[in-house]
């Protein structure tokens, strides 16, 4: 939906059209309008595209700076105290307040609401990164190769640094469902994307003065907020069934 919605969007999501504010379904606006009437469909279906950006961008940018700090705690220990104690100080903040908090200092851009959302999801990639380094640094053929004297950025990425790929899959669709939902309550809270940029969060804030007129203007990007966030849990899931070798024998 989200890639094909110049085709399947019947209007521009951003015209407004005062003399159709909240019109019911129609065969020109299928799930009718908002209070500027701007059609929801069309709105509902390029807010698919922002939440998925932001979603997908977070995540991509967590993985990548969670892995590189990762391995320089797991690996190098003169560096693993500074480094953890850092990213605790992080975690203990929670992440929607974090969010709001660099948001507010940096004004409510796309680039600023992905750096947001990425702050906070780094330490828990670290904390990954790290746990997986230190045990695969014990194991025999990381010595052998040790003894052998290979060189530290071989020793990584020929040794250490594939036994992290699985577990960041996984943990990458976790933070893009994370992400996603961090998004859509910032911009719930006026706290995030600029309201002309159709996104759920956007759709639900302004819909929400006219609930009872006109509920749809809320229940309709959070039933495809809720649907979106259940199928990437579930593809979580499903790779870590695939991805675990524990979890396939189980199965």
């Amino acid at each position: 939906m989200a890639i094909f919605a110049p085709w399947l969007g019947t209007t521009d999501p951003t015209a407004i059209d005062p003399a159709s504010r909240l019109r019911s379904m129609s065969a020109e606006h299928w799930l009718g309008t908002d209070a500027f009437g701007r059609d929801t469909w069309s709105r509902v279906l390029y807010g698919a595209r922002v939440s998925l950006l932001v979603g997908l961008g977070a995540c991509l940018a967590s993985l990548a700076l969670g892995m590189v700090i990762g391995v320089i705690a797991g690996y190098f220990r003169s560096a693993d105290g500074i480094i953890m104690r850092i990213m605790d100080g992080i975690m203990s903040i929670p992440s929607i307040l974090l969010a709001i908090a660099l948001v507010a200092l940096s004004g409510g851009t796309l680039f600023t609401v992905l750096v947001a959302i990425t702050v906070p999801e780094v330490p828990r990639v670290v904390r990954l990164v790290r746990g997986v380094i230190l045990s695969v640094r014990s194991e025999s053929y990381v010595e052998a190769a040790i003894s052998l004297g290979t060189r530290t950025p071989r020793l990584l990425f020929r040794h250490m640094v594939p036994n992290t790929i699985a577990p960041l899959i996984v943990q990458g669709t976790h933070i893009f469902a994370a992400a996603i939902l961090i998004e859509s309550t910032l911009s719930f809270l006026g706290a995030g994307l600029p309201p002309a940029i159709p996104s759920w969060g956007n759709m639900m804030a302004e819909g929400r003065m006219y609930f009872q007129l006109k509920p749809g203007l809320i229940g309709y990007p959070g039933i495809v907020l809720g649907l979106t966030l259940l199928s990437v849990n579930i593809l979580g899931d499903v790779l870590r069934d695939v991805l675990d070798p524990r979890m396939a024998q189980r199965s």
